[in-house]
């Protein structure tokens, strides 16, 4: 395979690899291994995964075209270990600073087709750059079926117990087109991570594994979260998961539904409107480098 242009971008830490699909002709068959050959940060070039920026008729995660008619583009995220996701908080804000930054359009509201749905983002512009995305990231999806979660396909999953890695956890799970388990937690720094969120991602209870969320409420606006992304391990941060949390501290009435959460990479802005049941998100998009790959991966 020969090399092709890339950029390195990151949302509060959470770095993907983006590559231009308008211009850059790889073989969609081909994006797991590439995402696994360019996340390596010691063989490659470091990330958690790679997003492709393709037109809205490429296909989708669920292998049919998009729909020109109602998207701008569509977004393909995969993970570190190959595996592709619905979505990524994180992802889409980068993405939408890609697109227009470098002229891919005009627009400051975009629709793009994600593995979810479609997100639209909203574009903050100062001196003709993307400062700030606003994103709606549209409803949660709180039936254990749609999680989707083993179990009563109509309930709610709210501070149910879950055993796994020797101990029990309580756990809420929302998905926000990807799923979600949200554990609070009075000492969120104290949590071994890296042991406890392999278990819960593989947990048999989530037949399309699960991302993993401790949280501990720092007052009635503010939550302090760690996380383990699936297919990804330890991330700065999880924009989808910032938006679960924010759903699952509102369950659980720990919060109201406008919460400011902070993350190992920085904060996030996450309001769960009551006007029309919508999550909204909004935070940075950063660029760190282009490159051109040399490397047949």
């Amino acid at each position: 395979m020969s090399g092709f242009r890339f950029t390195k971008m990151e949302g509060l830490g959470n770095d993907y690899i983006y590559v231009n699909g308008f211009e850059e002709k790889l073989d969609s068959k081909d994006y797991p291994a590439i995402s696994r050959a360019v996340s390596d940060r010691h063989f490659g070039i470091g990330s958690d995964g790679l997003i492709m920026v393709l037109p809205p008729t490429a296909p989708g995660a669920d292998g049919r075209p998009g729909n020109p008619n109602e998207a701008d583009f569509r977004m393909r995220i995969f993970n570190a270990d190959g595996s592709e996701a619905e979505m990524c908080g994180n992802g889409i804000r980068c993405f939408a600073k890609y697109v227009y930054d470098r002229g891919l359009t005009n627009k400051t509201d975009l629709r793009v087709v994600t593995g979810a749905g479609i997100m639209r983002p909203r574009l903050t512009v100062e001196n003709g750059k993307v400062t700030k995305v606003r994103v709606n990231m549209g409803e949660p999806r709180l039936r254990r079926s749609l999680i989707p979660m083993v179990g009563s396909e109509a309930e709610q999953v709210v501070g149910e117990a879950l055993s796994a890695a020797g101990a029990e956890y309580t756990l809420t799970a929302v998905s926000m087109g990807n799923p979600h388990v949200i554990a609070f937690t009075d000492d969120v720094q104290g949590v071994d991570l890296e042991h406890i969120g392999p278990k819960l991602e593989r947990h048999p209870a989530f037949p399309n594994r699960t991302n993993v969320h401790f949280a501990q409420v720092m007052g009635s606006g503010e939550i302090r979260m760690r996380t383990w992304e699936r297919g990804s391990g330890i991330t700065l941060a999880c924009g989808t998961g910032a938006c679960s949390v924010a759903v699952a501290s509102a369950l659980n009435g720990l919060t109201g539904r406008h919460v400011l959460i902070h993350l190992p990479g920085g904060d996030l802005d996450v309001e769960w409107s009551e006007q029309d049941n919508h999550v909204y998100m909004t935070g940075p998009a950063t660029d760190i480098c282009n490159g051109t790959s040399v490397k047949p991966w």
